[in-house]
Parts: C-alpha cells; structure tokens; sequence
C-alpha cells in the first residue's frame, strides 16, 4: 500500500472511530465547555427586557422512544443515535415582553451584521403585519409564553434577535429539542416513567385550568431548563417528515442531524405539549406536525404568514449554538406571502 494509501485509510478509520465512540455530557468541548459556557443573562438592546441562557453541554443520546413505551406513535422510530454539540438554550419558552420587543416596539431596518445575513449575503430584516384579532386571545401578555405565532414569526425573531445582539439565535434543532429536553434520561420524561408525577414539572389539562402560565412555576429538568413538557408547545428548526427517523442507520450516530425546511408554510415540527394536551403529548419523544387548520379562522387571502388563529398552544424557545454547523450558518426561513 502506498503511504498516500495509508494516511488516507487511517483517516477514514479514525473519522469511523469518532463517530462511533459514545459521548458524555461535556465531552465534545472538555475544558472549553467548563470555562466558556455558563449560564447568562441577555438584555435585548434598547430596552430592559432581558432572557436566561442555560449551557447545554454536547453528547450522543438515543432519539426516540422505545416500542413499549405507552402513548408512542409510529413518527417516533426506529430509535437511532444522534450526537449534537455543545449549545445554550433559552431557560423559558419566549415572553411577550420578548417578542414585543421586535413585534410592536422595533424600528425595522438593515442591521449590518454578519449573523443577521442570508446566503445571498441580505441583510433586511422584516418585522410581522399586524394581528387579525387579539394576538395573546385574552390569556395576558408580559411574562406570558408568546404564541399562536407562525414558525416563519419565530425564525424572523430568532434573525432580529441575532442581529441586535451580535450572537447567534435560532430555534433548536428537533435532536438538539429532544436531547435538551431529555436532559441525560432515556425514560418517557426527563424525570421518569410516571405521569402522575408531571404535576410537578408541567402545565397540562389535568392542571392548567384551561390556560398557559409564566415561565418558572414549576420543577426544571436536571439541566435546568423549565417548562419542556407542557405549557406551550415548541417550534423545532426542521421540516416534519413521519418517516425520518427510518433514514438514519441504526449503528452510527447521525452528526447533528436536521431537515432543512423548504419554501412550503407546512409542515414544521412541534415538540414537548401544552397546557391543552394529555400526558402521552407531553413525552420527551413525541412529536408533532403544523397544519393549515392552524390558521382555519384567518380571513386574509393569502393567509397571514406571522400570526395563527387557533395554535394558541404553540410557542418557542430559542438556542445559542457554541459553534454552528456548517448547514445552518445563514439559514432563514423561505417562507413568503405566496408560499403554499
């Protein structure tokens, strides 16, 4: 074999070995996770609204639920392993105060800032049309969980975002979603397999009285992440597909997987349940998809691109990558007013 040969085997084996070798918390970045990736406080500039990041250390896990696990469907397998690295992720689903801030208050206009670019290297920015009826339908706003806002509303927020603050924000990923969510449990929710105990963790219809709360009233997974399960359901970055995880091969991790949407309004992935929904909606696992029936009250032809008229349920939260995969740098949403 040729030395030319050689090197170029020993780097494929050693690539293979890498994707191969299980992850712990806190691998991937060692040192640099432990003295650069702490918790912290955002003010969005301008006003004196500020947000919570928490460190998400990156690792493999297993994605997915398990056949036997009760409540499963079918979009939930095979289970497969996934690794992601190292982020920050928001502490609380996005307020209105937050969202206020880039919806209401923002003067819109380019901000000249790499992280705010697209790929053809555009720099405008839009801000959303205004509501058809009450955007909050009389749950309150402030520390409210923002929602009935589009994916496309949440990916233009995420750009603002980046842009005012010089960092880079977007939704999760539906693995980076799931392995935040899971905090290191392999079990149906973050704190186990008994769904007498979401009581404690979660705003559900069992408890919600019928509507969303402010962030932080109850237990937080052991990353410290509050309101994963329930409250408001959460925009993920991907596009839904029911037999995606039927792509990845069963004894390789995917390397930070996601399904990059396209042009079309639907569908988008959901993740964690609401305050509207049953236990089995509010596992670590299940998933949901958007649909147009989300806008079925919309009068507007064509239908509004920012705002849903009965996805009360559905809000999101933000994520910070520590490096951002090459897939996702200048990624934003190709929605337009056209879009089917």
């Amino acid at each position: 074999m040729s030395n030319k040969n050689h090197v170029a085997l020993s780097s494929a084996l050693f690539l293979l070995l890498i994707m191969l070798t299980p992850l712990k918390p806190d691998s991937t970045s060692g040192a640099v996770f432990q003295s650069k990736m702490n918790p912290y406080e955002e003010q969005i500039p301008e006003t004196d609204v500020k947000f919570g990041m928490v460190p998400i250390p990156g690792g493999t896990f297993r994605m997915g639920s398990q056949p036997a696990e009760a409540g499963r469907d079918d979009d939930e397998g095979p289970q497969h392993d996934v690794r992601v690295g190292p982020f920050w992720m928001g502490k609380h689903e996005v307020t209105w105060d937050e969202y206020d801030a880039f919806a209401f208050r923002a003067k819109i206009e380019p901000v000249p800032n790499a992280v705010a670019k697209d790929a053809s290297g555009s720099d405008a920015l839009t801000k959303p049309t205004p509501p058809y009826a009450d955007e909050s339908f009389g749950y309150g706003k402030g520390k409210q969980p923002v929602l009935s806002v589009t994916w496309h509303a949440a990916m233009e927020y995420c750009r603002w975002l980046s842009a005012r603050t010089g960092k880079t924000y977007r939704l999760p990923t539906e693995a980076e979603w799931e392995y935040a969510c899971r905090a290191g449990a392999r079990s149906a929710y973050s704190f186990g397999d008994d769904s007498k105990m979401l009581d404690e963790y979660a705003w559900h219809t069992g408890n919600s009285d019928d509507h969303p709360h402010p962030g932080g009233r109850k237990k937080p997974n052991a990353w410290g992440l509050y309101d994963m399960h329930g409250n408001l359901a959460e925009w993920c970055l991907d596009q839904y597909d029911s037999g995606y995880y039927k792509s990845f091969k069963p004894t390789v991790a995917a390397i930070f997987p996601v399904l990059l949407p396209d042009a079309r309004r639907y569908p988008h992935v959901v993740r964690g349940g609401s305050w509207d929904d049953k236990a089995p909606e509010l596992r670590s696992a299940a998933r949901r998809t958007s649909e147009s029936d989300w806008s079925l009250r919309d009068p507007q032809d064509p239908q509004s691109i920012w705002w849903h008229t009965e996805a009360v349920f559905v809000g999101f939260r933000v994520v910070r990558p520590f490096e951002e995969q090459e897939n996702l740098k200048g990624f934003r949403s190709k929605i337009t007013r056209s879009s089917q």
